[in-house]
């Protein structure tokens, strides 16, 4: 990857009271951009430029489904039902390379099985499985996600599917951070992604893509890669200075490399943000404790 680009906020309409933080480096490739809580949004290089976002999409996917259904903390929701051509549908999907999970016909898993099975291994076969359940198609439910982006003032940002794999679903930097409050808002999307393993029926044990869970206050939030949007992450973290806690979520996409190295990429250059973005805001400790 290339060295981190340096920059000095400055005060802006789009930056609030970024004149009280010092140097951010931001990952010298893509798109970066922050948000953090008390203070708002920083742009970082090319934060209100459209790209693709892979999987990250996802999050919006799990936002819609909680506000149609909401769901305690720790609560398991409805039951789904795994109808007979999302299974039958599952070994092409297979073969396209999709990230899956193994389903089977008349299979049921709770909404937050679901869930799990959407932000943990980023299932796209889950996601279409969850638009179809909550609002009887894609193409519904595609309305109810770009409906929801307008209502968070994102309004750069265009899904086309509920997956992300399509590379005509777009956002910008600054559009996914500002959902990315939002949603850790939500108790019950902030714990599932909180989430390093989860047991989900036929799949069994399922692992989350973001590793970097537990370090450095890191509690979230959605990974992606796909050769279309390169290697993308959306990250939430809690700081604490004295008994003041303060929540970071920041943004970088496009993170180059190879199918192996983009996702890698991206999470070390998400990290580096993370660490960077504490420092500019002084003496503190990241805590994975809100």
């Amino acid at each position: 990857m290339s060295p981190p680009v340096t920059v000095t906020p400055e005060a802006g309409p789009a930056a609030p009271r970024q004149e009280h933080l010092a140097a951010v480096s931001w990952p010298a490739d893509g798109v970066s951009a922050a948000d953090i809580s008390g203070l708002g949004l920083l742009a970082g290089p090319g934060a209100n430029r459209p790209v693709p976002i892979a999987s990250v999409a996802k999050l919006m996917t799990a936002y819609v489904i909680l506000l149609d259904h909401p769901l305690p903390a720790e609560g398991s929701g409805p039951e789904i039902t795994i109808q007979s051509s999302e299974a039958a549908a599952y070994p092409s999907q297979a073969g396209a390379g999709d990230s899956l999970v193994p389903v089977a016909a008349g299979e049921t898993l709770t909404e937050r099985q679901a869930l799990e099975a959407l932000l943990l291994p980023s299932a796209d076969n889950m996601a279409w499985i969850l638009a179809r359940w909550d609002a009887g198609g894609q193409a519904a439910f595609v309305a109810r996600m770009n409906d929801t982006a307008r209502r968070l003032g994102m309004t750069a940002t265009s899904y086309t599917d509920p997956s992300g794999l399509d590379a005509s679903t777009t956002s910008t930097a600054a559009d996914q951070v500002r959902l990315g409050m939002a949603a850790m808002q939500v108790p019950a999307l902030a714990a599932i992604a909180g989430m390093s393993t989860a047991v989900v029926p036929v799949a069994g044990v399922v692992r989350n893509y973001n590793t970097l869970l537990g370090q450095d206050g890191i509690v979230g939030l959605k990974t992606g890669s796909t050769q279309a949007a390169g290697g993308c992450v959306l990250i939430a973290a809690w700081r604490k200075a004295g008994a003041h806690r303060t929540l970071i979520v920041a943004a970088t996409f496009g993170q180059p490399g190879t199918a192996q190295t983009i996702l890698p990429n991206a999470l070390q250059a998400g990290h580096l943000l993370v660490l960077s973005l504490d420092r500019a805001l002084g003496p503190s400790r990241l805590s994975t404790h809100p």
